[in-house]
């Protein structure tokens, strides 16, 4: 080493993927899940998962370093089981699971993130576009079972950003809410459920209603939530206090945020407010790694999409007519973008 610098940091990075893949392999192979009625030895989680056994205990034993199990006594009398964390977010009973993510990360983002180089070259997706024509949403709307497996994935990783906004932002002044883009309802229940006065609409494409509203069945909010169809494309926004929009910005280009901007203003009353839930990048672009890589991401799967930072946010919005911005912090990277008519 040369004046104490070491490329410890650099090798850690570039081989990255080594913990990644071996903890979306867990995933895959229901271990956490495995491990939720508790420890188990390796010879019986080798047997449940049907593992050769060359590497079931570099396997396992590499989750317990990387912090992912713990692992009472060892080799074969040793009994693994799940550390708090994965007990709460990667069993799927849990009503905290965040694995269906990480499910799709493994059979989808894996291999097209393999495919970043040729992204960074020629500005176009690397995904199923590339490899059959269709796009991913394509995909998606093709197979309703795939369609619901996808927005599950998507309210796991959303669940504490969306509980977070619910806690944070002021609804005392308004009174209706429309998520655009709504999946299964999960932010409008959430916000229903927190907040007895509000009146909530969770929007999206016909195919998704059905969905919806067998969801909305099981939060028991006596009506106060409803799923409506629209194209947002093609739709004007419905009229409310609140609109919402989660992880929506970020997968269309320039022009196509704008429209959307455009379209919430004028459902918009004075006073209403226009909530953007995102990985929103920091101004300077140096401290949110994963809001940038998302961006990248982005790139991946459609494109000309990019994520974006609260200037540029605010910038759009000013532009639109909103009158002020604001950035809320939610979980982890995200942030509630807000801008106010």
């Amino acid at each position: 080493m040369q004046n104490g610098i070491s490329p410890d940091h650099i090798l850690q990075i570039g081989f990255g993927f080594w913990p990644a893949k071996t903890l979306l392999s867990a995933v895959e192979l229901g271990l956490f899940s495995l491990l939720a009625d508790g420890p188990k030895t390796g010879l019986e989680l080798q047997r449940a998962m049907g593992l050769h056994p060359r590497g079931t205990y570099d396997f396992l034993d590499t989750l317990v370093a990387l912090g992912l199990l713990r692992r009472d006594g060892a080799g074969e009398t040793g009994r693994y089981g799940n550390t708090p964390s994965t007990e709460l977010f990667l069993v799927e009973r849990s009503p905290q699971y965040i694995g269906g993510i990480l499910k799709m990360a493994n059979a989808r983002l894996y291999r097209f993130w393999g495919n970043l180089t040729p992204a960074l070259q020629t500005g176009k997706p690397q995904n199923e576009i590339k490899e059959t024509g269709k796009s991913m949403f394509g995909e998606l709307y093709a197979d309703p079972a795939r369609l619901e497996q996808f927005m599950d994935a998507m309210s796991g990783i959303s669940m504490r950003n969306f509980t977070t906004f619910a806690e944070k932002f002021d609804f005392s002044k308004h009174k209706t809410l429309a998520d655009i883009g709504g999946a299964t309802g999960q932010l409008s229940a959430i916000i229903a459920a927190r907040h007895p006065h509000m009146q909530c609409r969770t929007c999206d494409l016909s195919d998704v209603r059905p969905i919806a509203e067998r969801r909305l069945r099981e939060c028991n909010l006596g009506g106060r939530v409803t799923a409506e169809t629209i194209d947002f494309f093609a739709d004007e926004f419905p009229k409310a206090d609140i609109i919402t929009m989660g992880m929506i910005l970020h997968d269309w280009n320039l022009e196509n945020k704008k429209m959307l901007i455009a379209k919430a203003y004028r459902s918009l009353p004075t006073g209403g407010a226009l909530v953007a839930i995102e990985n929103i990048i920091d101004d300077e672009r140096r401290q949110n790694g994963f809001g940038l890589m998302m961006s990248l991401n982005m790139l991946i799967e459609f494109g000309e999409a990019f994520d974006f930072t609260g200037a540029q946010f605010t910038e759009w919005c000013k532009e639109a007519g909103f009158s002020r911005c604001e950035i809320i912090p939610l979980a982890g990277p995200a942030s509630a973008a807000v801008a106010y008519k």
